[in-house]
C-alpha cells in the first residue's frame, strides 16, 4: 500500500464537471494498493496516519496530528497510478497494481479503518472515475508512505 499524504487547506474532487467531495482544513491523501497488500497494512497505515504529527502549534512547529485538530477532515482517492514501475522505456508498467477485484475492497476498508481510528470524516472520489483534483497544499507538506517499508 502506497500513501501521498498531503497537508492542504482545501481540496476538492470533481467529477464530470461537477462537485463530487469537498474539505477544507485537513489532509488529502492518494492511496494505492498492490497485489499482496491487507488489512494489516490498511491497520498500520491508519494508525501512522493518524499519528504523524505534520500540523503546526502555536509556535509554528509541526507537532500537532490529525486526531488533535477539532475541524480536520479527510479526503482519500484512489490512484493505482501510485505503484507505477518506470525501470524500462517510457511508458508506465502497473503490473503490481492490485486489479479492482482487489484493490476495490482494500480501499472500502481503508476508508472505514481510517474513519475509526482518527473520528474524522472521510470523504472519498469514486474507485476508478476520471477525477478532477484541486487542492492547495499547506506548507507545503507532502509525505509519501509505502507499508512495504515499515521497518
Amino acid at each position: 500500500m502506497r500513501a501521498v499524504i498531503q497537508r492542504v487547506t482545501k481540496a476538492k474532487v470533481e467529477i464530470d464537471n461537477k462537485l463530487f467531495s469537498e474539505i477544507e482544513h485537513g489532509l488529502m491523501i492518494l492511496v494505492g494498493f498492490e497485489l499482496a497488500d491487507n488489512q494489516d497494512d490498511i491497520n498500520w497505515l491508519s494508525n501512522k496516519i493518524n499519528q504523524l504529527r505534520i500540523f503546526n502549534d502555536n509556535n509554528g512547529i509541526m507537532n500537532i496530528s490529525i486526531s488533535e485538530i477539532s475541524n480536520a477532515e479527510i479526503l482519500v482517492v484512489s490512484q493505482f497510478t501510485l505503484h507505477a514501475k518506470i525501470k524500462k522505456g517510457n511508458r508506465p508498467s502497473y503490473i503490481n497494481a492490485a486489479k479492482p477485484e482487489i484493490s476495490i475492497p482494500l480501499y472500502n476498508n481503508f476508508i472505514e479503518t481510517l474513519k475509526n481510528i482518527t473520528q474524522k470524516p472521510v470523504k472519498t472520489g469514486i474507485f476508478g472515475a476520471d477525477m478532477q483534483i484541486t487542492l492547495t497544499n499547506n506548507g507545503p507538506v507532502t509525505i509519501i508512505i509505502d507499508t512495504k517499508n515499515k521497518e
